[in-house]
Parts: structure tokens; sequence; C-alpha cells
């Protein structure tokens, strides 16, 4: 696992890079958002491969209870992936409704999950 900052202006943003899933419980979320914040970085970009597909399952409640762990900490992140695969309407709506307030973005690009964690 490899974090890059990228700095734009007086923000840095971290993007978490690596070949292998290092998501796959809230724990890992927590050290990485601990990893991130040590190099003073509060907006995050992961991909979407680097995540456990049971994330994507809401009725899991996997996404529930790591996304919470964002929102408590007011760490903003953003997940780079390809949702068009994803025929859930329970997962794209929630896909809608977070996008919608900013804190947690699922975005298609770096480059656009950039510009989202830039607005907020």
């Amino acid at each position: 696992m490899k974090i890059k900052i990228i700095q734009i202006g007086e923000i840095k943003i971290a993007e978490v890079e690596s070949g292998n899933i290092i998501i796959k419980n809230v724990g890992n979320a927590l050290d990485i958002m601990g990893n991130c914040s040590y190099q003073d970085s509060h907006k995050i970009i992961l991909h979407e491969k680097n995540i456990i597909p049971d994330f994507f399952d809401l009725k899991t409640k996997l996404a529930g209870e790591i996304l919470q762990k964002f929102s408590t900490y007011r760490v903003q992140l953003a997940i780079v992936g390809d949702y068009t695969k994803y025929t859930s309407k329970s997962l794209n709506d929630f896909i809608f409704e977070s996008n919608k307030l900013g804190q947690i973005i699922f975005a298609s690009s770096v480059e656009e999950a950039k510009e989202k964690l830039l607005k907020k």
C-alpha cells in the first residue's frame, strides 16, 4: 500500500494506492484514516478495487459501519470506481444521496474525486 499526498494550494488529499484489497473491515479503514491523518490529510481517495466486495452489498452493513467512522472523525472520503455494474437500487440511492451531501463521495475518476473533495 502506498499513500500519495496530492497538494493543491493549502489542501492535502491522500490517495491510497494498492494492488490488493486493503479495506476488509472497520479496523482497516481506521488504520488508513490514521495513516493519512498522520500525514496531515483529512481528505482521502480510495479505489473501489481496494475495498472488499461485501462493502457494496448494503445488507452486510459494512459500508455503514466504515463510512460512519469517516463521518465521526470528519474525514472526507472519495471512493473511485465504476458503479454502473451495480444493479442494487438501494446502493444506487445510497451513492446518489452520499454525493449530494459531500462527506462521502463516489466518483468515476481520480480527477472527479479531487474536484469534489476541493469543493467542501
